[in-house]
């Protein structure tokens, strides 16, 4: 019962308490770049965390076995060949999502979320804690790039999933597109807004400040 309290709570804790994007800030890249729709978020989501959980489990299984100084060629070796399976799965039968993601499948290999994960996590624990936090990781990292992918498809396209939400003014309807939100600046406020919706909810993630007033009466220093 311990054990599975344990693996749980792996699990559930990259979701919000320690969110890989709104709390250590890492996969930034992917979040501003293919979230301008749900279609290339979720695909990117679903790339990573498959990528992540099985890069995990392989390099735990060999652990014992990396010599120190080569640990890091050998992480990338098996998440860059991981990752040109899933390239290779994507033009073979997702072609159109495969060219709207362009570079950033194969940019998996250097997410720093990937590296992140398999260095401090994998190399130190059992396959079985290794896969469920490289998935608990993936599910925090595809919460987010779904929550910015669908307030930018939505607010910049009207839409969801290419299917109409919002009534276009075009055809007939009342809602205008927001051209701004599917370009990166927008994608950078969101993701600024969300960290601090969260922050704000969650103290225990907020920043200590750098500095603190004086108070009233006493010399700044």
């Amino acid at each position: 019962m311990a054990r599975a309290t344990g693996l749980w709570g792996t699990l559930t804790a990259p979701l919000l308490r320690e969110n890989p994007i709104t709390l250590q800030i890492l996969g930034l890249c992917s979040a501003l770049a293919v979230t301008t729709s749900m279609a290339t978020a979720l695909t990117m989501s679903v790339a990573l965390t498959v990528v992540l959980t099985l890069a995990a489990g392989l390099i735990s299984l060999i652990r014992r076995h990396i010599p120190d100084t080569i640990r890091l060629i050998v992480q990338i070796v098996i998440v860059a060949s991981l990752v040109i399976v899933i390239d290779q799965v994507l033009q073979a039968w997702f072609f159109e999502i495969s060219r709207a993601l362009s570079v950033f499948v194969g940019l998996i290999t250097t997410n720093c979320l990937v590296l992140g994960r398999t260095e401090g996590f994998a190399r130190h624990n059992p396959p079985l804690p290794a896969m469920v936090d490289a998935f608990g990781n993936g599910l925090g990292y595809s919460l987010i790039l779904l929550v910015i992918g669908a307030l930018r498809e939505l607010f910049g396209k009207g839409e969801l999933f290419g299917q109409t939400i919002l009534p276009l003014a075009d055809e007939g309807g009342w809602f205008t597109p927001l051209s701004l939100m599917l370009l990166a600046p927008s994608a950078f406020f969101l993701l600024g807004g969300l960290v601090w919706a969260i922050r704000s909810v969650m103290t225990g993630q907020a920043e200590a400040p750098e500095h603190v007033a004086p108070r009233q009466g006493e010399p700044a220093e």
